[in-house]
């Protein structure tokens, strides 16, 4: 039973990924998958590139879940690497927050173009359970989309390579980095901001 007071928890349903040949061009491109869980019901953030289909309903049959219970959809931006498995959820309604508009209590969007026009992430006061049995912590999680793709753009500052404007693209990237202590990137495995501020010091 939920509840009022329920701080929303992430889960990462599929890790993104990124292929590229030696000269680095793209050739397959594949999203996170994030599942919020609130007081308004449960979120997906991006529903990944076809054919991941299989991987995401089995991760969440592990959590007890079925597509059905899925409630909201909410896509970083449109393309079809980000949003082709919308239609696993066949009684989600598929949100377009505007900037700073509250999806759901602690879940809300942030505008962060550069990668594209529409690109958002969404912000995240979420409960991370911590180990020892000791009672979960409130952590700031940013998923970032294609705003923050890889932890490699983040180590080197360095924008999405795909982007309609660079300068929007920096600031958006700086926007992500400033506010989160984790992220969880449009093509990467989830990482700490903190610690690798912390590695960079080293």
């Amino acid at each position: 039973m939920r509840s009022d007071k329920m701080l929303p928890r992430v889960y990462l349903l599929k890790p993104g990924s990124i292929l590229r040949d030696q000269a680095g061009i793209i050739l397959d491109a594949r999203s996170s998958v994030t599942l919020i869980e609130c007081e308004k019901g449960m979120i997906i953030v991006d529903s990944g590139q076809e054919g991941d289909g299989e991987v995401i309903l089995k991760a969440l049959a592990d959590l007890g879940l079925e597509g059905s219970d899925i409630d909201i959809i909410v896509n970083t931006h449109s393309h079809p690497d980000h949003c082709a498995n919308n239609r696993l959820f066949s009684r989600a309604k598929t949100v377009y927050p505007k900037d700073g508009e509250l999806i759901a209590p602690g879940v809300r969007a942030l505008a962060t173009p550069g990668h594209s026009p529409d690109s958002i992430s969404v912000l995240v006061d979420a409960a991370i359970q911590q180990g020892d049995g000791m009672a979960p912590t409130s952590r700031r999680v940013v998923i970032a989309g294609d705003a923050l793709p890889t932890l490699g753009n983040f180590q080197k500052r360095v924008p999405p390579a795909v982007h309609y404007d660079r300068a929007l693209a920096v600031a958006s990237m700086n926007k992500i980095i400033e506010m989160a202590d984790m992220v969880i990137p449009g093509h990467d495995r989830p990482f700490s901001v903190r610690e690798e501020m912390q590695n960079r010091v080293q």
